[in-house]
């Protein structure tokens, strides 16, 4: 049980962590030291790393969330904030894979042929979306928090 709650936190801590890095430091740094022709390309190249780690930190997530709540909870009720934890979860990954396979395609093919107005736009509406992820993490790290305090 303590070896799917460390893979667990390291899913979590990765995509989160990630997001707040991605959101806090290096979009204002981006924005403000480099033009569209060099920014585009080092987001499509981020983005491209880190959401391979996106990925697997759901795998992780979902496995090892399913592995805990069967072991801990079995035939029993599972309480209303884990059930809200894997609702909030269910919701981030619905976001991530709009944002991998809609807007960041849209990036990946605007830096392709150099369209740097239409690479702002997905960038603009991936910046959005992750931004949206972040809270929703933050909000599930409280649910865990206060909701076993509670428990």
């Amino acid at each position: 049980m303590r070896i799917a709650l460390l893979v667990h936190l390291l899913g979590a801590i990765i995509w989160i962590g990630g997001m707040f890095f991605a959101y806090v430091a290096l979009r204002p740094a981006a924005a403000r030291l480099l033009e569209p022709p060099q920014r585009l390309p080092l987001w499509r190249e981020a983005l491209g790393r880190f959401f391979t780690w996106v990925w697997v930190s759901i795998a992780a997530l979902f496995t090892t969330g399913f592995h805990m709540l069967a072991d801990a909870y079995g035939v029993k009720a599972v309480p209303l904030y884990v059930l809200a934890m894997a609702a909030i979860a269910s919701a981030m990954t619905l976001i991530f894979v709009y944002v991998y396979f809609i807007p960041f395609k849209a990036l990946s093919a605007a830096v392709g042929g150099s369209d740097w107005r239409a690479g702002g736009r997905a960038l603009n509406t991936i910046r959005r979306l992750v931004a949206t992820n972040l809270l929703l993490g933050f909000a599930t790290l409280v649910v865990a928090v206060i909701g076993g305090l509670l428990a």
